[in-house]
């Protein structure tokens, strides 16, 4: 794991609206960590540093709190509608080696035959991977498919040691003509030119 997800953490004794709108002031979130049984740990955590890492999907926070190291998932991230500030996190406890359920992006590369149209069904991919080689995302090469080609969950390439979660059926990427798509346009606008010129026509007589 990157010495950038290091962070130090201070322990939080007081609470409420008001408590959390001076944390927050003073550039840092308030944020709690839980899971293993334990009790939970309310924290306050430097704002910039957090949110440099939470860039990314499925981030681990390496917490120095009060000199003990403490691995941890962010798993929810709250923020403001308007502002979009972070205005808090819940974070759980991991272990290294441990295994943890997370949805990772699907990310494609390449480019389809000429002629195609590339459907992208599944952004995501429930994987079950270790805490600490969560990837940011998978790739899924398109590059030459041709038309009526379809990828799978189950074709998609995980990290080793992962195991897929969502349904392997489940459709990712499905390639389509675009000819056919152009040739359905031309012949919905034929009836409707006939259609008008009938009324001109009953006109007449």
């Amino acid at each position: 794991m990157a010495d950038d997800n290091k962070l130090t953490a201070e322990v939080r004794t007081s609470f409420g609206k008001g408590a959390a709108r001076k944390i927050r002031a003073l550039n840092k979130i308030p944020a709690v960590i839980y899971g293993h049984g334990t009790e939970p740990q309310h924290v306050t955590l430097p704002g910039h540093q957090v949110a440099l890492i939470i860039r990314k999907s499925n981030a681990i926070l390496d917490l120095d709190i009060n000199g003990k190291s403490q691995l941890a998932l962010v798993k929810d991230v709250q923020k403001d509608p308007v502002r979009q500030i972070i205005e808090h996190l819940d974070l759980i406890v991991v272990r290294k080696g441990e295994k943890v359920t997370v949805d990772i992006a699907v990310r494609l590369e390449g480019e389809s035959a000429s002629g195609t149209s590339v459907n992208h069904d599944a952004n995501t991919l429930s994987v079950e991977a270790e805490a600490t080689h969560i990837p940011e995302f998978l790739i899924v090469s398109i590059e030459g498919l041709e038309e009526g080609a379809q990828i799978f969950a189950k074709d998609v390439t995980l990290p080793e040691g992962s195991t897929l979660i969502t349904d392997p059926d489940v459709m990712v990427v499905n390639i389509t003509g675009e000819s056919a798509q152009d040739l359905g346009e031309t012949e919905a606008a034929e009836p409707t030119e006939d259609a008008a010129a009938e009324p001109a026509e009953e006109a007449a007589e």
